[in-house]
């Protein structure tokens, strides 16, 4: 059984509406933001599991690599028109992006200093995690947020302070 072109363009839609609906899921369930009592509490249940920061960014690793085909199939599929795949390819690269300006984001505050960091950019606010043993000073917060503003062009950031 042949495909037409309308039959592909509702598979490929819902395919797209499946990723957006799993990452839309995702970032629902994932915090914003974290407030300090929870740091406190969670970080004395955490002692001696996988830290947060490695698994934050495993998991965000894995979700990358789980949507890049998903796209990469759409984009590839003859059948697909040509609205589709253009949408297709301008999802893919501003999930590519994102994702390079998290690693930056990250590298450049372990070259501030910061022992460890996760940068999460969710469509126009970036949440940013911080290792310090010590609560952030005004000064160090604007500092974290100039660099993620230099980096990702989005002002609205999240930052939040984690041992």
């Amino acid at each position: 059984m042949k495909m037409n072109k309308k039959q592909a363009f509702i598979i490929a839609t819902l395919l797209v509406l499946i990723v957006c609906a799993g990452i839309l899921a995702t970032r629902v369930n994932s915090p914003l933001y974290v407030d300090s009592s929870e740091i406190t509490s969670t970080s004395a249940e955490n002692a001696g599991k996988t830290s947060f920061f490695t698994e934050s960014k495993l998991n965000r690793d894995q979700k990358y690599a789980q949507t890049v085909p998903t796209y990469k199939t759409v984009i590839d599929d003859p059948n697909a028109s040509k609205e589709t795949k253009a949408s297709m390819i301008a999802q893919l690269n501003a999930l590519t992006a994102n994702n390079s300006n998290e690693q930056k984001v990250e590298t450049a505050l372990k070259g501030k200093g910061y022992e460890d960091s996760f940068c999460q950019i969710m469509d126009d606010k970036v949440a940013v995690y911080v290792k310090s043993p010590e609560k952030l000073t005004d000064k160090q917060a604007k500092e974290i947020k100039n660099l993620v503003l230099g980096i990702t062009k989005i002002k609205d950031v999240e930052i939040a302070q984690k041992q």
